[in-house]
């Protein structure tokens, strides 16, 4: 075979420092994660969220980790959000979640929907239902250490 062909689709989360409502133009942000994404080789299928938290789905490229991924993306980010004025930062960690193509609508639907998803309930649970049903294994007193 003469080409590498990978689908690599991730659903990525991450949080303000300390859950602090600090996004103040979430949409200006999802458009600079967007324009980020696309200078640093990723695609950004979907991006959503709140003042608090970023929701992106994410296609990778076979020469690309995740976790180089997401950092590149929090912190080209977080220089620009403090370049405008205030900002705390990220949080430490992230989650991210494997989407197969078959499910790419139902999730890209969900991370454009999250002001009315959060109207019934708030990030930290929102974040344990997604650790959950993805079967990751974790320790409730470290998930918002």
């Amino acid at each position: 075979m003469g080409h590498t062909y990978t689908s690599s689709i991730f659903h990525c989360v991450f949080s303000t420092k300390d859950r602090s409502s600090t996004i103040v133009d979430p949409e200006k942000l999802w458009a600079y994660l967007r324009g980020t994404a696309k200078n640093i080789g990723l695609r950004a299928i979907a991006i959503g969220g709140t003042r608090d938290h970023v929701h992106i789905l994410l296609s990778l490229p076979a020469n690309m980790p995740l976790a180089e991924a997401v950092q590149k993306l929090k912190a080209n980010s977080s220089r620009w959000l403090g370049e405008a004025g205030s900002w705390p930062g990220w949080q430490k960690g992230y989650g991210a979640f494997s989407v197969s193509a078959s499910n790419l609508a139902a999730v890209t639907a969900y991370v454009e929907n999250q002001a009315a998803h959060h109207s019934k309930r708030g990030f930290h649970d929102e974040f344990v239902a997604l650790l959950e049903k993805s079967g990751v294994h974790f320790d409730p007193a470290d998930v918002f250490d």
